[in-house]
C-alpha cells in the first residue's frame, strides 16, 4: 500500500497547485510509502506519490501517465487480478510499458471508463487526472480498506490518504472538530462515511467513485451489496450447504492464493489463535515457499490473551512464529502515537496492541500480512448476530419466559458478561423488544448504550448536536432493497457500513499497518468471497445459534479441531485499565486537566474530572462498566486528537527526495 495526495484547481480564479505543498503532502505521508516519492503538476492538478514497493518494484513509480502523458495516477492499494485484466486488454490492442498493475488500471479506465472500477478485484484508493478533459476521477474499493480524504478550500480540492497531508498542505485550511463526527463517533464507535471528525474534511465512501469536471461534481456507488431478496428464491445461492462448504473453501483458496502471489516480497499472517486468521494462514502458507512468517499478540493480562492456539496453530504450520507481549503500560505509552494515526477518536484501546504488532512485522523485514478480517461480518460470526436473531425470536413473543434464556448463551468470553444476571440482561436486552422488525433493531442496544456516553459533552457541543440523531439519519440512508433482505442481511449490512469500514479497517486496520510500513491483505473481503457471502442462505451462515457455520465446515481439516471447536473469542485489549496505573504517563493528566478540557470544549470538564476518579478508584479491583471503559478512552482519544491537529501540527515526517518529479505548468513570462 501507499500513500496518495493531490490538489486540484475547482475553479480559475484559484492558484496553481505549487510544489511546496505537495511536497508536505508527501512528506505527511512517509510512513505510508517509505521506499520512493513523487510529483506531477501542471497548471489544474497535482498529485503527490509516497510508495511502498510490493509489486513491480523497478517500474512501478507513481505519479504514471499513460504512453500519451495526458492521463496521470496516484494510486494506493492492490488490485489483485491485474495480470487477467492485462491480459483483456492486451487483447484489445493495448500496449504496456510496466508490469505493476497500476498502469493496468490507467488502461481500464481507457478502456472501460467508470465499468472499470467493478471489474477490479482489491483493496484501492484511486485518483485520475485527465489533463486533456481537466477531469478527476476518484475511487475507493468495496469495503473501504484503503481511506480517501478530500477538503474543498479556497477552490481548490484536496484529497490524501490521510487527514494529516490535508493539514499540511495549506496552512489556513481551518482544523476544528465536527459536531456531527463527534456524535456518529460516540453513537457507532466511528464516523461513517461521508462524514468526518474534522470540520470541512469528508471522506469518499467505500464503493463509490467521485468525478470533478468543468466546474460540477457527480458520485455515485459503483458496487452496492446483493443479499438474496425475501421471496425470491432465484436471489440465492442455489446449492445445499455441502455444495456452500465447497465453494466457500475454493473462494478463500482462491483468494488467499492471489494475496500472496501477487506481491513481488515476502508475505508473512498475523494468527490471533481465531479461527478466521488459523484458515487464512493455513491457505496462504502453501504459496510461501521455504519460509512463512506468522506474528501474534500476547497480553499479560489473562483475559485476553490467546497464545495457546496461537502456537498451535504455528506448530501445525511450521512457519517462523514471532510474538509480541503487551502489558497495560505498553498500551498507555504508545497511545498518543496510536491517536496520531488513527485521526478520529476510539473508544477503545485495540488499536494500540495492533500497532505494535505491526511494528513487530516491519523489524522483521516483512512488508506483507495476511489478515482473517472481514470473516465475522460476511459470514456472521459476531454476537450481536446471534443476539439479533435471540432478540428477535423473544420479541415475537415477549412475555415468554423460555425464549430470552437463549441470551445466556451470548459472550462467553466476558468475565463480565452482560448475560451473567437474568434480571438485568432481561431488562438490558429486553429494551424496545416489540419494534424487532424494524431496521436496526438488532444493533440498537450497542447505538444506545454508546450514546448515553454524549452526556459528557460540553455545553456547546450539546447544543451543536441535539437537534442530529445519527441513527435516524444513517437508516434513512439505507439500500432501497434493504426491508427485502433477511434480518441477518441487515444486520450484516448495518455492521460493515459502520463498524468494520469505519473502525476494523481504519483504526485497528489500515492506519496501525500502515503506521510502520505494512501493508495488509483481506482474502475474506475479496471481492468473490464477498459476492459468495451475500448470496449465501442466512442458515448456512449462523446455523441456529452457531456462528460461521459454513466456514467452520470448510476449515475442518485444515484447522486443529481445538480451534475450531473453541467459543468465540473476538479481539479485545485492556481498556481503562491501562491509563489508571499510579506510574501512568503524565499526559494523561494533561490532556485530562480542566484546562485542556475548557480549552478543546468537547466535554464537560467536571464530569471527565469525575469519570477519572471514578475510574481509579473502582479500577484497583477491577471494577469498571463498559460504558466507564468507552467514557475514559474517548475523552482521552478525543483529547489527544485535539491537542494534535487542532491546537497544535500533526508531524509531517521527514524530508523527502523525488524519484519522479514531473513538471508540467506554463512557464511564467
Amino acid at each position: 500500500m501507499c500513500g496518495i495526495a493531490g490538489i486540484v484547481r475547482l475553479s480559475d480564479g484559484a492558484p496553481l497547485p505549487d510544489k511546496e505543498s505537495l511536497l508536505r503532502m508527501a512528506g505527511a505521508l512517509t510512513h505510508r510509502g517509505p521506499d520512493e516519492f513523487g510529483v506531477y503538476r501542471d497548471d489544474h492538478a497535482g498529485l503527490a506519490h509516497a510508495r511502498l514497493s510490493i509489486i513491480d518494484l523497478a517500474t512501478g513509480q507513481q505519479p504514471m501517465a499513460d504512453e500519451s502523458g495526458t492521463t496521470w495516477i496516484a494510486f494506493n492499494g492492490e488490485i489483485f487480478n491485474y495480470l487477467e485484466l492485462r491480459e483483456e486488454l492486451i487483447a484489445l490492442g493495448h500496449h504496456f510499458r510496466t508490469r505493476s498493475d497500476t498502469e493496468v488500471i490507467i488502461h481500464a479506465y481507457r478502456a472501460w471508463g467508470e465499468a472499470a472500477f467493478g471489474r477490479m478485484n482489491g483493496q484501492w484508493a484511486v485518483a485520475l487526472w485527465d489533463s486533456v478533459a481537466r477531469r478527476l476521477v476518484l475511487s475507493r474499493d468495496r469495503v473501504g480498506i484503503c481511506p480517501l480524504h478530500l477538503c474543498e478550500h479556497g477552490g481548490r480540492l484536496y484529497f490524501a490518504s490521510e487527514v494529516k497531508a490535508i493539514f499540511a498542505a495549506n496552512a489556513g485550511i481551518p482544523r476544528a472538530f465536527d459536531p456531527a463526527g463527534i456524535a456518529q463517533t460516540f453513537t457507532f464507535w466511528t464516523i461513517v462515511p461521508p462524514q468526518g471528525v474534522f470540520r470541512g474534511v469528508t471522506e469518499l465512501e467505500p464503493g463509490h467513485i467521485r468525478v470533478y469536471e468543468n466546474g460540477s461534481v457527480r458520485e455515485r456507488a459503483y458496487w452496492t451489496p446483493r443479499y438474496p431478496v425475501l421471496g425470491d428464491p432465484g436471489s440465492r445461492f442455489q446449492g445445499t450447504l455441502e455444495d456452500a462448504v465447497i465453494e466457500v473453501r475454493k473462494a478463500l483458496d482462491d483468494a488467499a492464493s492471489l494475496c500472496m502471489l501477487r506481491a513481488d516480497v515476502p508475505v508473512g499472517s498475523y494468527l490471533s489463535g481465531g479461527l478466521d486468521s488459523s484458515l487464512v494462514a493455513a491457505l496462504g502458507q502453501r504459496f510461501a515457499g521455504d519460509r512463512f512468517h506468522t506474528f501474534s499478540l500476547r497480553f499479560e493480562d489473562a483475559e485476553y490473551d490467546e497464545t495457546g492456539y496461537q502456537r498451535l496453530m504455528a506448530q501445525k504450520l511450521g512457519s517462523e512464529h514471532h510474538e509480541v507481549v503487551v502489558s497495560r503500560s505498553d498500551i498507555a505509552r504508545v497511545f498518543p502515537e496510536v491517536i496520531c494515526h488513527t485521526e478520529r477518536p476510539v473508544l477503545r484501546t485495540a488499536p494500540a496492541p495492533l500497532f505494535l504488532l505491526s511494528r513487530l512485522v516491519r523489524d522483521c523485514g516483512v512488508k506483507v500480512v495476511l489478515t482473517g478480517e472481514g470473516a465475522d461480518e460476511m459470514f456472521a460470526g459476531y454476537d450481536i448476530f446471534r443476539e439479533g436473531k435471540v432478540r428477535r425470536f423473544w420479541g415475537r413473543q415477549p412475555g415468554s419466559a423460555i425464549r430470552p434464556r437463549l441470551l445466556e448463551r451470548l459472550y462467553p468470553y466476558l468475565a463480565r458478561s452482560p448475560v451473567s444476571q437474568q434480571a438485568m440482561a432481561r431488562q438490558f436486552f429486553g429494551r424496545n423488544i416489540a419494534a424487532y422488525q424494524t431496521p436496526g433493531f438488532a444493533h440498537d442496544t450497542r447505538w444506545h448504550t454508546t450514546g448515553a456516553l454524549k452526556r459528557l459533552l460540553s455545553k456547546d457541543m450539546r447544543a451543536a448536536v441535539e437537534n442530529r440523531d445519527p441513527v435516524a439519519e444513517f437508516l434513512a440512508a439505507l439500500p432501497a432493497d434493504f426491508a427485502r433482505w433477511s434480518p441477518l442481511a441487515q444486520d450484516q449490512h448495518l455492521e460493515i457500513r459502520t463498524l468494520l469500514s469505519g473502525y476494523l479497517l481504519s483504526s485497528q486496520g489500515d492506519r496501525m499497518l500502515m503506521a510502520n510500513s505494512v501493508e495488509g491483505r483481506f482474502p475474506f473481503l475479496d471481492k468473490n468471497v464477498i459476492a459468495l457471502a451475500d448470496s449465501l442462505p442466512p442458515a448456512y451462515k449462523l446455523h441456529v445459534l452457531d456462528e460461521k457455520h459454513v466456514v467452520k465446515r470448510a476449515a475442518e481439516g485444515v484447522v486443529p479441531r481445538e480451534i475450531l471447536a473453541r467459543k468465540k473469542q473476538p479481539y479485545r485489549a485492556p481498556d481503562a485499565l491501562a491509563f489508571i496505573a499510579e506510574d501512568a504517563p503524565g499526559y494523561i493528566d494533561e490532556a485530562l486537566s480542566e484546562d485542556s478540557l475548557r480549552e478543546a470544549n468537547v466535554f464537560e470538564p467536571q464530569a471527565i474530572t469525575q469519570l477519572l476518579h471514578k475510574c481509579r478508584s473502582r479500577g484497583r479491583n477491577g471494577q469498571l462498566s463498559n460504558a466507564d471503559n468507552m467514557a475514559l478512552v474517548g475523552a482521552l482519544s478525543t483529547q489527544l486528537l485535539y491537542r494534535q491537529f487542532i491546537a497544535g501540527t500533526p508531524a509531517t515526517g521527514a524530508a523527502i527526495k523525488l524519484r519522479t518529479d514531473t513538471d508540467k505548468t506554463t512557464p511564467e513570462r
